[in-house]
């Protein structure tokens, strides 16, 4: 290792672990502080408007702490920027332990916030809008590559400093988040038969309407004539909010 290579190891070991790095010696006290901060400061800022519900649950010395130790613990694997709240819901995955202050649902609720901030940077485009059918059944759809169908055991969209579950829910909360032709960022709260809807429309090849909703009606036994009814609105609605695309003929 050369001199210098060794000088940017001791200054980066310093810059994340400053309270037991004392960094390269020869360089001004002073400079070492400024650079400390600086990328303290902007890795905070990154991950509190990135995570804003999660920061509202903390003090701000807890998460002053927790910044510093998702600095000291987590060897990024990206250089860019915008990773960085990537980066950091893997280390709240694998490397986060301070479970004596964190709520059970703080890595769902980071997933969740995490999510909203990909769509919104997402590089998709969608084609333009196709006028709704008389009889959506006879379409064939696939999901928007900006829409995303996710499955929490806690109610991740209703958290917040007065809303704190403390266990799961009894079933599953079936959210889809995603981004509309308008570059908007939305969720819609869905059931467990719409998120079924979903799965089996997912895939790069478009799936006819009537099909899938017959198939949903005979994995759950249900009415068919009811599913088609109930389903060809569900269609009608998911296309109008750019959930689900219409495939050209």
């Amino acid at each position: 290792m050369s001199q210098l290579q060794a000088v940017q190891r001791e200054l980066t070991q310093f810059i994340r672990d400053p309270e037991r790095c004392a960094g390269p010696q020869g360089i001004e006290a002073r400079r070492l502080t400024i650079y400390r901060d600086l990328f303290f400061n902007n890795i905070h800022g990154f991950l509190s408007n990135g995570f804003p519900v999660c920061r509202s649950l903390y003090s701000d010395d807890d998460w002053d702490a927790m910044v510093r130790d998702f600095m000291i613990q987590h060897q990024c694997s990206s250089p860019y920027f915008l990773k960085i709240a990537e980066e950091f819901l893997e280390y709240l995955g694998s490397q986060r332990s301070a479970t004596d202050i964190d709520p059970p649902f703080l890595l769902e609720l980071a997933h969740y916030e995490w999510v909203e901030l990909a769509l919104d940077v997402a590089d998709d485009d969608l084609p333009p809008a196709s006028e709704l059918s008389d009889d959506m059944l006879s379409s064939c759809f696939h999901v928007s590559p900006l829409a995303w169908p996710l499955a929490y055991h806690f109610p991740v969209h209703l958290i917040s400093c007065q809303h704190r579950p403390s266990e799961a829910g009894a079933e599953p909360t079936y959210i889809v988040v995603y981004r509309n032709r308008a570059d908007s960022v939305q969720f819609l709260e869905i059931n467990a038969v719409t998120a079924r809807l979903l799965a089996l429309l997912a895939g790069d090849a478009a799936q006819d309407g009537r099909e899938v909703l017959l198939a949903i009606a005979a994995e759950l036994g249900l009415d068919s004539e009811s599913v088609l009814s109930f389903g060809r609105d569900i269609l009608a609605q998911l296309v109008s909010l750019d959930i689900l695309i219409i495939a050209e003929p």
